[in-house]
């Protein structure tokens, strides 16, 4: 009988692994085993075994081995329900393997080596403590803090560079960390795995980062592959989020939260990296809650990471993702500016990915300068109606038309159908239906009579559209509302009426449609977004390493060069609100705490500056064509203009009013002159009177909803 040698790779499915099975693979002599991770095996192997230690059995009762065929353990297999089953199914097995950068760019981008802020630069920080924190309307703290009793009020942590006479600390144990990718794809993804990496093997080479593969749903049946350097080779710098994909964008439910926190306890995690945005990072806060009171030793920590740029506070800026995402739609606004300039007798309406908030057509707008822009904001504030957004619409195009200008392009954010006040009012009757079962074919029989007025009034694409099931955070999906379509339709169905009835004598309207959305997801991140990803990514290693939980990893000063940035942690709960359904001293808190998603500013200054420009934007055809991504060379380390425009270093305030505070208590102490003691109580009764108006749910800064 043919004597045959049996090789074992551990690590097959790694990227050196690949190379060793495809040399062993093409020796007719060997028969090839190999520990692995995923579903769908590479064409070279022999043998697979998910059981490292029951491989070599495998090999020997193959005998002279069928060449592609499969042993796996079936202990897994017996012990799987048919959920773990579906679930394993429906989890991209392609997850984590070794992909070609076909193009040149994509192999460039991966020798790019990110910036990072000085205290960022060793394996080690030091961690400085602040003041206990609040929320950020008072009138929510209370409620917050029963609902987050062991979380709530944490200190601000700081991050700054060690002295450098520190003793090196050579007892650091290793960690084990494990990551989900929580929110939607967003540019940059990958090197926030690739910043905490490098920083876990830096704290200590033997730590092991673990990925949840397909996202939550991975993290619920604790599916993992480890994050190693050939594993994370081809991804850096890198769109998209196929490292790891993902899956539904919650760990909400009990049942969810206890999955985690077994996953958590079965892999003796030390820490938990939950990448996202408003939503993931809400119910990161509660799992970090939860793991507290169940005495789970797992760190929770968060990463801003969001393409809708919603995630803004007092201690968010922006978030990773955004200013790609901005400058790719950006150079397509611009694009179709000089297309209807060309053309002259079109008026395009783009609407932009974005969510609620209006923060990606906000950006664009500055950045192309299209002829018009509709603010979700500016709707929800002034309360104007559907046929109110259409008669300024209107307005716009009849005063372009009396200079001879048929032509322009349009700007609309998705939630601006959220916010228009009889929308808004049906998108919710329409979610009350769906969350009481109500067959789809059902629902508009049982609207109430106006909301059934209005549906019926909508052209029957829309009609379709609102109907469609909820999102993962029981909203309306706004990314499949035509709202384009709907203002199209409606605009030229005003303009003939204004014909007919002599009001314009202009050519006649010719619309075009355009929804920018998925095509910017997975674009190649910008230099901004690879050092913001990776910076946060290692400042989530030292959270864990600092036994932080119920944390945001943050960077503050983010418009000045990487080496002025300052990095710090702030507690999920500060971030959070409870929903308020009127503005005033009668409102009550209604709902549980959450992060909310952060409205434009209609205060401050890029705000501002779009006001200044909008009638020169509206007539003359100020079109400016940023061009595509600059990854070298001028341009390429340029920001988003509302980051930079926008004073928000709020770390440095709060730097600036402890040092006044603490020269206070220096100046006014016991034996100090009765005059200084009164101009001290004076001005901190004024002080404090001030604080207290502004505090006021009336003044406070809150979020979006409450317009509605």
């Amino acid at each position: 009988m043919e004597e045959r040698r049996c090789v074992l790779v551990g690590g097959g499915s790694g990227y050196l692994g690949q190379h060793l099975l495809a040399a062993l693979a093409a020796d007719g002599d060997v028969d090839v085993a190999f520990t692995h991770h995923h579903e769908v095996l590479p064409m070279s192997v022999c043998f697979v075994t998910d059981r490292p230690g029951a491989i070599w059995q495998t090999a020997t009762n193959t005998g002279t081995g069928e060449k592609r065929r499969r042993a796996h353990s079936t202990t897994q297999d017996q012990e799987r329900n048919p959920i773990d089953r579906q679930r394993k199914k429906e989890m991209n097995a392609d997850f984590g393997a070794p992909k070609d950068l076909a193009g040149g760019l994509q192999h460039r981008r991966s020798l790019y080596r990110p910036a990072l802020p000085p205290c960022l630069q060793g394996a080690t920080v030091k961690v400085e403590y602040g003041d206990p924190t609040t929320t950020i309307d008072p009138t929510c703290a209370n409620v917050v803090a029963d609902a987050f009793p062991c979380t709530y009020g944490q200190p601000l942590v700081s991050f700054v560079a060690p002295p450098a006479d520190a003793a090196a600390d050579e007892a650091r144990k290793p960690l084990r960390v494990g990551v989900v990718f929580s929110g939607r794809q967003s540019p940059g993804g990958h090197n926030v795995i690739w910043g905490l990496h490098d920083a876990l093997k830096a704290y200590n080479p033997h730590s092991v980062l673990y990925g949840f593969v397909g996202g939550t749903e991975g993290l619920f049946a604790n599916k993992t592959i480890e994050i190693t350097d050939d594993v994370l080779a081809s991804y850096k710098n890198q769109g998209g989020f196929d490292l790891l994909g993902r899956s539904i964008d919650q760990i909400r439910s009990t049942k969810q939260v206890n999955a985690a926190m077994t996953t958590c306890n079965n892999l003796n995690l030390d820490g938990l990296v939950i990448i996202g945005g408003v939503t993931s990072n809400s119910d990161a806060a509660q799992l970090a809650e939860t793991l507290v009171q169940n005495n789970c030793k797992t760190k929770v920590v968060g990463v801003p990471v969001s393409l809708n740029g919603d995630l803004k506070n007092q201690f968010v800026e922006t978030t990773v993702g955004f200013d790609t995402v901005c400058k790719v739609n950006s150079q397509l606004v611009s694009n179709v500016c000089l297309d209807a300039i060309s053309a002259g007798k079109y008026y395009y309406f783009v609407r932009l990915m974005g969510r609620k908030a209006s923060h990606v057509a906000f950006e664009c707008a500055l950045q192309s300068h299209p002829n018009m822009l509709i603010l979700a904001e500016e709707v929800a504030l002034s309360k104007l109606t559907l046929m109110e957004v259409i008669s300024k619409i209107c307005d716009g195009v009849q005063a372009r038309a009396e200079l001879g200008k048929f032509h322009g392009v349009l700007l609309i954010p998705e939630g601006l159908i959220e916010s228009i006040p009889e929308m808004y009012a049906l998108i919710q009757e329409i979610n009350i239906l769906h969350n009481n079962n109500v067959p789809v074919a059902e629902m508009p029989s049982q609207l109430s009579p106006w909301a059934a007025a209005l549906f019926q009034f909508l052209p029957p694409f829309i009609r379709r559209e609102l109907l469609l099931h909820q999102e993962s955070d029981n909203s309306a999906q706004l990314s499949q509302i035509d709202t384009e379509q709907l203002l199209a339709h409606l605009v030229e169905a005003e303009m003939i009426k204004r014909t007919k009835e002599g009001r314009y004598k202009g050519r006649k309207f010719s619309s075009v449609c355009h929804f920018f959305g998925y095509q910017a997801r997975g674009s190649v991140p910008s230099n901004f977004d690879c050092d913001y990803a990776y910076a946060l990514g290692r400042i989530s290693l030292h959270m864990i390493a600092a036994g932080l939980t119920g944390y945001m990893a943050t960077v503050a000063n983010l418009k000045d060069p990487v080496d002025k940035w300052r990095c710090a942690a702030a507690p999920l709960t500060a971030m959070m609100s409870v929903k308020r359904h009127l503005r005033g001293p009668g409102a009550i808190p209604i709902g549980k705490p959450a992060i909310h998603p952060s409205p434009i500013d209609l205060k401050g200054k890029a705000y501002e500056l779009l006001r200044e420009k909008a009638s020169s934007f509206l007539l003359d055809d100020f079109y400016r064509t940023p061009g595509g991504i600059q990854y070298e060379g001028p341009g390429c380390n340029a920001k988003p203009i509302t980051l930079t425009i926008e004073n928000q270093d709020y770390m440095g305030d709060i730097e600036i009013l402890k040092d006044c505070l603490s020269k206070v208590r220096t100046m006014v102490k016991p034996g100090c002159s009765r005059e200084v003691l009164k101009a001290a109580i004076s001005s901190m009764l004024s002080v404090t009177d001030v604080l207290t108006v502004m505090s006021h749910p009336l003044n406070a800064e809150l979020p979006l909803y409450h317009f509605n």
